[in-house]
């Protein structure tokens, strides 16, 4: 069946569709509030992303699931990508195994770490990222809380029947002698109650259980005791503090947010529970085709919360989103819960940050192509900016006019490329014509060689700069071949040639870095050699314009001062014993160095 008839017979009922080629190897999973019009917009609109229009080239079958709502549509998708994993589908990147908190299914419970769910009635907490997290809760339980560690069979029987003896940690006061019948089981019962809900990250009913424990003993003029309680009141207090960033009335909230580049997409997840954060987890999805911001959130809310059996009721997104009626969502405007928000955006971006130095020593190619792929982006590019040239003149106080021409590979200065040019056509500093002059030299002489020209020019300056770069590239047949765009230095404008409208880049982004480093390193290049280009004009015109001191002479007396200062500072006496005592005499002269009297006889 032709796809053309097949996407005409698709209805228009939300569901889930599935692409296969020519030897019925499923391609990609994806869902859709209407299918037809879904699948139809793949094959009548035109794809910028080079994988989509690969994937589009492939399709040689559509199969499809109608579901009753968008919801069915999400969990179908979700749990059919995790079951076939089709190439063209992201992937979220998480192979690790995390830590939760159990609280067994026994008489007398235990509550212990462990990193394998059992179907064996047991309640588990988590799953955790953090083994220091766990361990700090289960600390504070423990602080709080006298609880069995032993792993004894505590039936009435053989309580009853005196089967076990007290151990050492009865006699310390970690436990409170279970198994010898010394804790009733609704005693221990009501202190896992109050566990489970601190685990949870509800403090309020296990505080104000023991305020009012606190107080009897005070009654009864117990102190001693009622200190303990108050120690372990701060325990809890102090805990409760470090874990609360909001407020503690936003209760059972799942939180998430996302950050992308071409290449990948970060998710992150917190879990709030009365203001607290009991979970944060963030997940890396490689982009497979040019999926959207929007989509990938949706995607990955489904696993995570599937992950960590979230059942909370509402989530906060930085952005709206289409969950059906699976869960309720909230975009904040204002307050904490804009804070909250802002606060996983920015744990999702030091994710990406920490992600990115690993891939820099881990896999520098990948990271070199992710920036490349970014910059082709940012910069509207046909093509990746893999070898980069940027021009700046220099001409201080209108003095020794000089350019300087700085080459970037990969994203990294290639010093041995960088060249310097003296304005040889133009009187005067005339920075328009001056651009014109090098950029015409630059590339005429790579033409004559042969040799590699780059993707990208960077012209350090404005329109005027920018277009007298362009009447250059025009005369050599090179317009239209190489990109090129100019920098202004005041707002950081890019301009392009026939754009009156500049482009601005986002301050922080990686495209724009690159930019400025290019534009500096031009810069500190070429004022490095008007410097020094000045520096020898001052110095040869200093001892040139003396009578009777030629080159080699100059040469001479450089080479052993090696400055006009240190010529000026030296004695006659010096100056004869290096270039003999007529030329020491008109050096003096000039100098105004003192020259002993001659001879009266």
């Amino acid at each position: 069946m032709e796809l053309e008839v097949q996407i005409k017979s698709l209805p228009d009922s939300p569901g889930v569709y599935q692409y296969f080629d020519r030897d019925e190897k499923l391609l990609y999973i994806g869902k859709a509030k209407n299918l037809k019009k879904r699948v139809a917009s793949y094959f009548t609109k035109h794809h910028e992303n080079g994988k989509t229009r690969v994937l589009v080239k492939k399709i040689a079958q559509i199969k499809h699931i109608v579901v009753e709502t968008e919801t069915d549509a999400l969990l179908l998708e979700n749990n059919l990508i995790k079951k076939y994993q089709p190439r063209y589908n992201v992937l979220l990147k998480d192979d690790k195994t995390y830590p939760w908190i159990c609280i067994k299914k026994e008489a007398f419970p235990r509550v212990f770490q462990t990193r394998n769910v059992w179907k064996d009635g047991s309640e588990y907490y988590g799953p955790y990222t953090s083994v220091k997290t766990v361990r700090a809760l289960l600390s504070l339980i423990k602080e709080l809380y006298p609880l069995r560690s032993c792993a004894y069979n505590l039936s009435p029987e053989n309580i009853q029947n005196e089967k076990y003896k007290v151990c050492l940690e009865y006699h310390i006061k970690n436990c409170k002698g279970a198994c010898e019948g010394l804790q009733s089981e609704e005693d221990y019962d009501q202190d896992i109650k109050e566990i489970r809900n601190i685990i949870k990250g509800q403090f309020r009913s296990s505080l104000k259980r023991f305020e009012q424990l606190m107080l009897d003993f005070s009654e009864r003029a117990e102190y001693e005791e009622a200190q303990k309680i108050k120690d372990k009141i701060e325990l809890l207090s102090n805990y409760q503090a470090k874990s609360t960033v909001v407020n503690p009335s936003i209760t059972n909230v799942d939180v998430f947010s996302i950050v992308s580049d071409e290449s990948f997409a970060y998710v992150n997840f917190l879990k709030i529970v009365n203001g607290a954060i009991i979970q944060s987890h963030t997940v890396e999805i490689k982009k497979k085709l040019d999926e959207d911001d929007k989509s990938l959130l949706e995607l990955a809310i489904i696993e995570i919360r599937e992950r960590f059996h979230s059942l909370s009721p509402e989530i906060f997104t930085p952005m709206s989103i289409d969950m059906g009626d699976l869960v309720k969502v909230t975009v904040p405007k204002q307050g904490d819960k804009k804070r909250i928000v802002e606060l996983s955006i920015r744990n999702a971006k030091y994710f990406r940050q920490e992600r990115f130095k690993q891939i820099q020593i881990i896999d520098p190619d990948r990271h070199t192509k992710r920036i490349m792929a970014q910059m082709q982006k940012d910069l509207r590019l046909k093509q990746e900016p893999r070898h980069i040239e940027c021009f700046d003149n220099s001409n201080i106080q209108g003095s020794h006019p000089v350019a300087a021409c700085v080459v970037f590979k990969n994203g990294k200065p290639d010093k041995k490329e960088y060249r310097h040019f003296n304005i040889k056509t133009v009187d005067g500093p005339d920075d328009y014509a001056s651009m014109e002059e090098v950029v015409h030299r630059r590339y005429k002489r790579l033409l004559q060689e042969e040799r590699d020209l780059p993707q990208l020019i960077v012209i350090d300056g404005g329109k005027g700069q920018l277009s007298s770069a362009l009447k250059s590239l025009e005369v050599l047949g090179l317009r239209g071949k190489i990109a090129i765009i100019g920098i202004a230095k005041r707002l950081e404008e890019i301009y392009y040639p026939g754009d009156s409208i500049p482009l601005y880049l986002d301050k922080k982004s990686e495209s724009l870095k690159i930019i400025q480093q290019l534009r500096n390193e031009a810069h500190r290049f070429g004022i490095a050699h008007h410097r020094n280009k000045r520096s020898k004009g001052a110095i040869n015109s200093e001892l040139s314009n003396i009578d009777g001191i030629g080159e080699k002479t100059i040469l001479t007396l450089l080479k052993k001062f090696k400055s006009i200062k240190r010529i000026k500072t030296a004695t006659f006496e010096e100056l004869e014993q290096l270039i003999g005592k007529d030329k020491a005499a008109k050096v003096s002269r000039q100098f105004k160095i003192e020259q002993p009297p001659k001879s009266t006889s």
